[in-house]
């Protein structure tokens, strides 16, 4: 007889013994929803009606596809498949938890001044209070913890909004840039009144007025090899919403030298990835990249561009997964990584392995410190050179100038038709990045070429590019069409 695998949902469970899922035999998906009635006589009467029928607030699917479009409960079992028992829920019944008591899993009341959780905690956290894998207990544990954000942007943003909300006792925040009106897209921290104040400014107000009995400390300074140990030290959870690969890898490696948790989030576009890197019980991030990309190969938010709502999302993820570390209840994703596609709407979820041959992490790690980020990723340190110095550039006063002049250079904008539309330069030739190798020929007429993109970072690759064919007379536009309008014709839009 075949096996199955039944998942019962979480609104059934008290009434099946807790279980998340179980095995049974049955030839039908009516015969082992029946069979599992019967094994749990409470279930009963919330899957079948008097009569014996399946009540049609139940669904029941078989793998990905409802019964009632197969062979409803006659649908044949094969072995391995799972049945998955879907009832309504619409959050839950006005006036439901009326007379439950605020305790926790092991029934745990507070018994000094110091745990004591006046009235209005109780209000505002009734809703965890009644969870019991929360409770008092787990609320407690919240109340107790600390927990450091990389970066107060588009993951940290939402994040940090979460973790307050939830009473998280000291919410530390790592950030040095100020609030700009292009960041309100996605960070939905801040309002139009704070544009060009301090992230953390703005961030401390807005947190501390969402839940007055936490507190937030602010590091308005750029994590480096320098501070960063002393930065983490007095956290238990650290949230990675950096944009950056040093940054990323330096928090790794803080992290696992000081034996703590690191819930990743990165976003492109429409995709996003979440894990959890523990060293101490699985992989950490070296572990799955023991190396970056190059600097070109992976654009930033500012140039590639990203759903708003999507950073939200993957924010809210790592949330989720702090509380969980917090108070020690679920299924941490450590060891493993999840990937979800917005524009398909899916998830999907991959084993990370501990590479036993990490530099940091492994036995036999040759990494005891931290190391020179920048230098390791292949990018300028902080303050220094550009990583494009020695390419030749134009500024934008000075080409203006050179295109009111007899001989005006060909201007190349390598950006994308999108943004095209939204602004170009006047007489410009569109030739996106990622094209330009294929279209090259259609520059080799012209005796001064000047490429440009929105903030001169793609441009001076396009250049760097170009110089490399055997192009003499090109430049790149320093801080691209975005400088042009701040500096030559500020009728042009900025994005």
């Amino acid at each position: 007889m075949p096996k199955a695998t039944v998942k019962v949902p979480t609104p059934l469970r008290p009434f099946a013994g807790g279980v998340s899922e179980l095995s049974l035999e049955g030839t039908t998906v009516g015969g082992i929803i029946r069979a599992l009635a019967e094994a749990n006589p409470s279930l009963q009467r919330h899957l079948f009606t008097t009569e014996g029928r399946l009540r049609n607030f139940v669904t029941v699917y078989l793998n990905d596809e409802d019964i009632r479009f197969l062979d409803r409960e006659a649908t044949p079992l094969k072995e391995g498949d799972v049945v998955s028992i879907v009832p309504a829920v619409a959050g839950g019944t006005p006036g439901a938890a009326r007379g439950r008591s605020h305790r926790g899993t092991t029934g745990e009341v507070p018994t000094s001044p110091a745990d004591a959780f006046s009235r209005d905690d109780l209000r505002r956290y009734s809703r965890h209070l009644l969870l019991p894998e929360v409770g008092v207990a787990g609320q407690r544990k919240l109340r107790q913890a600390k927990v450091l954000l990389i970066g107060a942007g588009g993951l940290g943003a939402p994040a940090a909004l979460y973790l307050a909300a939830a009473g998280v006792g000291e919410i530390g925040m790592v950030d040095f840039d100020a609030v700009d009106l292009s960041n309100l897209q996605r960070q939905v921290l801040y309002s139009t009144a704070d544009v060009g104040r301090p992230k953390l400014v703005a961030a401390k107000e807005r947190l501390e007025a969402l839940n007055p009995s936490i507190r937030v400390v602010p590091h308005e300074t750029r994590l480096s090899s320098e501070n960063a140990l002393e930065i983490l030290a007095p956290y238990d959870v650290i949230v990675d919403g950096t944009d950056n690969f040093p940054t990323r890898y330096l928090v790794n490696d803080a992290a696992v030298l000081l034996g703590k948790p690191v819930v990743y989030g990165s976003i492109y576009r429409f995709e996003g990835q979440a894990s959890v890197f523990d060293a101490r019980h699985g992989p950490c991030y070296r572990c799955l990249y023991p190396e970056p990309p190059p600097p070109d190969m992976v654009p930033s938010c500012g140039e590639a561009g990203v759903l708003g709502v999507l950073p939200g999302l993957v924010g809210v993820l790592q949330a989720t997964e702090t509380v969980k570390l917090i108070i020690g209840q679920g299924e941490s994703l450590v060891g493993r990584l999840l990937l979800f596609d917005a524009l398909a709407l899916k998830f999907r979820e991959l084993k990370i392995r501990k590479n036993p041959h990490c530099v940091l992490c492994s036995p036999h790690a040759t990494q005891k410190g931290l190391i020179d980020y920048p230098a390791f990723c292949g990018v300028p340190a902080p303050g220094a050179a550009s990583v494009n110095d020695g390419v030749p550039r134009v500024e934008p006063e000075a080409l203006h100038a050179e295109l009111d002049s007899g001989e005006p250079p060909l201007l190349v904008d390598v950006r994308e038709p999108g943004e095209w539309a939204i602004a170009h330069l006047p007489g410009a030739h569109l030739i996106p990045k990622g094209e330009l190798a294929e279209r090259v020929d259609e520059l080799t007429r012209a005796s001064k070429l000047v490429v440009y993109c929105r903030s001169g970072v793609r441009s001076a690759e396009a250049t760097r590019f170009l110089l490399d064919l055997g192009f003499s007379n090109v430049r790149t536009l320093q801080g691209g069409i975005n400088a042009w309008a701040q500096r030559v014709d500020p009728s042009l839009p900025q994005y």
